[in-house]
This record gives structure tokens, C-alpha cells and sequence, in this order.
């Protein structure tokens, strides 16, 4: 039985050579795999920081622009706001100006009315006077 314990002992110590040289060619591989990734991730480090820095600059042109035109929305806002007072007072203005004389020229024909009826008030007068007193006994 001997022969046969040489012989398992031989396979197994062959396997095991084999083993620790795949796990040794493995490790160098991982090694060399590990060097390549760490290369390459520099590589895109070093391609991708101009990029960023580009973003960068066009986020910043961005806020500066989104500021600069909140200022012109607001300085439009208050140029029409003033456009709008002055509107209102020209048109209050302007309303002033025609109402006023409107006012006192129907002022002016109600006293020629009033006049020219006192003039005609003595003979109208009576007769309306008259005509409200037949109304009045008329059944």
C-alpha cells in the first residue's frame, strides 16, 4: 500500500504546485490589472478637470446672466409702474380738465333755464299750477 500512498501524496503535492502557481500569475494579473485601472483613472482625472472647470465657468456665466436679468425684469417693472402713475394722473389730469368746464357750462345753461323760465315762470307757472289742481279733483 505504500506505492499507492506515494503515488495520492505526489498528486496532491503537484495540484497544490499548480494551485500556488495559477494563485501566483492571478496576483501578478490582479497587480498589473490594478496599475492599468489606477493609470487610467488618472488619465480621465487629468481629461475630465478641464471639462469640470468649463462647467464650472459656464454655471457661473449662467448665475451671473440669471442675475443680470432679474435686475432688467425689475427695472422694466418699475419703468412701468411709472408709466402707469403718469398715465393715471395725465388721465385724471385730462378728466379734470374736461369735466370742470363741462360742469359749469351745464351750471351757466341751468341759469339761463331758470331765467328764461322766470321770465316765461309768471303766465308757465300759473298754468302748470292750474293743470296739478284739475289733476287733483279729477276722479
Amino acid at each position: 500500500m505504500s506505492g499507492w500512498t506515494d503515488i495520492f501524496l505526489g498528486v496532491i503535492a503537484a495540484t497544490t504546485i499548480v494551485t500556488a502557481i495559477i494563485q501566483i500569475g492571478l496576483s501578478v494579473a490582479a497587480g498589473r490589472l490594478a496599475m492599468r485601472l489606477v493609470r487610467l483613472a488618472d488619465r480621465v482625472e487629468r481629461e475630465i478637470k478641464p471639462i469640470f472647470a468649463h462647467l464650472d465657468a459656464i454655471g457661473r456665466d449662467a448665475a451671473r446672466a440669471t442675475a443680470l436679468a432679474a435686475v432688467q425684469v425689475e427695472r422694466a417693472d418699475g419703468l412701468f409702474a411709472d408709466v402707469v402713475q403718469r398715465v393715471e394722473q395725465s388721465m385724471d389730469v385730462v378728466q379734470t380738465a374736461v369735466t370742470a368746464p363741462a360742469r359749469e357750462g351745464a351750471a351757466i345753461l341751468a341759469g339761463f333755464r331758470a331765467a328764461l323760465s322766470a321770465l316765461r315762470g309768471g303766465r308757465g307757472a300759473r298754468a302748470r299750477a292750474r293743470g296739478e289742481d284739475e289733476d287733483a279733483l279729477f276722479i
